[in-house]
């Protein structure tokens, strides 16, 4: 766990005989020393440690937000456990697609038999489903045995709401319409030593017709340039050597700032920080990708190359649906520059398939925006309706054998491109983070490159966090067999 010294020490200096303060972070600093009195007492009545289990949904937003919960559990006094039959047990959603709120309320179901049989357990939901309001009223008639449940604006005073969950029998529900503050200075529990997410904007403005995330996470805002070195520098000096800057749009940061600052301006300063090696940054807009965006990549070798631009659709008329303001040529005008410019950059991107009104002469364009841009990989997904969201009430929805089919195609012509590119590089030795033992086969270690292909190679625990120079005997479609040098 990576303990912020400033945060643990008003911990410490916490009078709890005082009322807790208005003030934050000293407010969460007083919960959470209530929470370690709690904890502790229980632990010794018990005589055992006390377990929690987070599982996350979603994406690397809603990771960064769980290394969250998991830094205030652990300082509360919690051991984390291998599975859901915890003391506490905490889902994080993500309600991007209606499978994903199903999901959720399956492993619901599931857990509320292993409370039966554990005496005391907490369940708790928290992250962008509970943000609509029809899913809290389903937890609250329908899953009566949760005891906690709150969204993504108010995650900041998680310690707090663990205290109130600790001392009460009853359901607690802080959901919160929009955020009134950023508060950062928390406790964090990396999931890896070496690397870590930092949140430079939280919330999005974009409202693409599909999507429902700026009605659960909020319009933008962003942190003060000062706040996100400071953290970077805080993170490096703990041993990590590789950031992801982390936003829905990380091109509109600043832009909501007293003292504007863009994300070209950024990018530099955080590529001076001595110590960290590698930066990488998670999702750019096409619309906002800028130029000065691009030649700061260019010119920082710190900067992965890897730049994950979502394309969603190679149609013009179903871009235009999709409300993405950008059209077809646009996009492939932005990605040859960006090949000019930075020629060993690798371009990923997303694409869902079988949007309301889609046909096979629009599938025929974003096949044909594959192809010509040549990507590194695509996420392609299957468009399902969406609860709250415009394209969820358009008339002309395609029906499930079309969309499968549709996909189909769009994934072949994605593997046939992804596989050119990455056996163009067989032979060549670049350099890649060892992240893990590899799950398959604990005798080679899985390590990443800086375009984000995935190398395994033989080798033990001990290279784990290190950079490696790599070469690449094997493609093996999206990933590579290859040996340290």
């Amino acid at each position: 766990m990576a303990i912020n010294e400033r945060f643990e020490q008003l911990v410490l200096e916490t009078d709890l005989n005082s009322p807790a303060p208005e003030n934050e972070p000293a407010r969460q600093a007083w919960f959470l020393a209530r929470a370690r009195m709690i904890t502790q007492k229980r632990i010794k009545e018990e005589g055992r440690p006390l377990t929690f289990r987070v599982e996350t949904f979603g994406c690397q937003m809603n990771a960064r937000d769980s290394e969250k919960i998991i830094g205030i559990l652990e300082s509360a006094g919690f051991t984390e456990a291998e599975s859901e039959d915890a003391d506490f047990l905490i889902y994080n959603t993500c309600t991007v697609r209606d499978n994903a709120d199903q999901r959720v309320f399956g492993r619901l179901g599931r857990a509320g038999h292993l409370k039966k049989n554990r005496p005391g357990m907490k369940i708790a939901v928290c992250g962008c489903m509970v943000q609509e309001k029809s899913n809290v009223e389903k937890i609250r008639k329908s899953y009566r045995f949760v005891d906690l449940v709150f969204g993504t604006h108010n995650l900041y005073r998680f310690a707090e709401y663990l205290c109130s969950c600790l001392e009460s029998d009853g359901m607690v529900v802080e959901i919160w319409d929009r955020a009134d503050r950023i508060v950062e200075a928390l406790p964090v529990a990396r999931k890896y030593p070496f690397k870590s997410g930092t949140n430079i904007t939280f919330g999005c403005n974009n409202f693409c017709s599909y999507c429902i995330v700026p009605y659960v996470r909020g319009r933008e805002r962003s942190r003060t340039p000062v706040e996100i070195l400071s953290e970077c520098e805080r993170l490096v000096s703990d041993g990590v050597v590789e950031i992801m800057l982390l936003g829905q749009n990380v091109n509109s940061y600043g832009k909501d700032l007293d003292t504007p600052c863009t994300f070209a301006e950024l990018l530099t300063e955080v590529c001076k920080i001595e110590g960290l090696q590698r930066i990488r940054f998670m999702t750019p807009h096409p619309k906002d990708l800028s130029d000065e965006v691009i030649e700061v990549v260019r010119s920082n070798e710190k900067i992965a190359r890897h730049i994950h631009l979502p394309l969603q659709s190679g149609s013009d008329r179903i871009l235009a649906r999709m409300n993405r303001h950008y059209s077809k040529e646009q996009y492939i005008a932005l990605a040859q520059k960006i090949r000019d410019r930075i020629p060993d950059v690798s371009i990923t991107t997303d694409i869902i398939v079988g949007f309301p009104g889609e046909n096979d002469r629009d599938i025929d364009d974003t096949i044909d925006v594959v192809r010509r841009v040549g990507f590194d990989n695509a996420f392609t997904f299957i468009y399902s309706k969406r609860a709250g969201t415009p394209a969820a009430k358009m008339p002309d929805q395609v029906p499930d054998e079309e969309k499968n089919r549709m996909f189909d195609r769009v994934l072949k012509a994605v593997q046939e491109t992804a596989h050119g590119r990455a056996e163009r590089l067989t032979g060549r030795t670049m350099e890649a983070l060892a992240e893990e033992v590899n799950v398959k086969d604990s005798s080679y270690i899985t390590a990443r490159l800086s375009n984000n292909m995935l190398v395994h190679v033989p080798g033990d625990p001990s290279m784990i966090g290190k950079m490696l120079q790599v070469r690449l005997d094997e493609c093996r479609g999206f990933y590579f067999f290859g040996t340290v040098v």
